[in-house]
């Protein structure tokens, strides 16, 4: 099994930033796809932005040139960098991992975002 551990949500103001931050730990595979998924109060979790081994990323539409994922030195670490934030984007975060040829999906336990003045 694998732990996630994500930081670094808060409350923010339309078009400022915030940087979260995404632990894995537990059994890690070399070959994996972690990324970010965000769900807001009564609607469907939604993906935000995956990053794989060899750095591919991708992003839904709404946050494309906002947001931006990546990892850490340490493979084991995904960050996501969200500018530009609007209220839209208000939602609890979750960090995710999927093993290479795996349809299991390993979750977080979330960090709320809030964009509001």
């Amino acid at each position: 099994q694998v732990q996630l551990v994500e930081s670094g949500g808060g409350l923010v103001q339309p078009g400022g930033s915030l940087r979260l931050s995404c632990a894995a730990s537990g059994s890690i595979f070399s070959r994996n796809t972690m990324g970010w998924y965000r769900q807001a109060p009564g609607k469907q979790r939604e993906l935000v932005a995956t990053i794989n081994s060899i750095d591919t990323t991708n992003y839904v539409d709404s946050v494309q040139g906002r947001f931006t994922i990546s990892r850490g030195n340490a493979k084991n670490t995904v960050y996501l960098q969200m500018n530009s934030l609007k209220p839209e984007d208000t939602a609890v975060y979750y960090c995710y991992f999927r093993a290479w040829g795996s349809t299991n999906d390993n979750w977080g336990q979330g960090t709320q975002v809030t964009v509001s003045s």
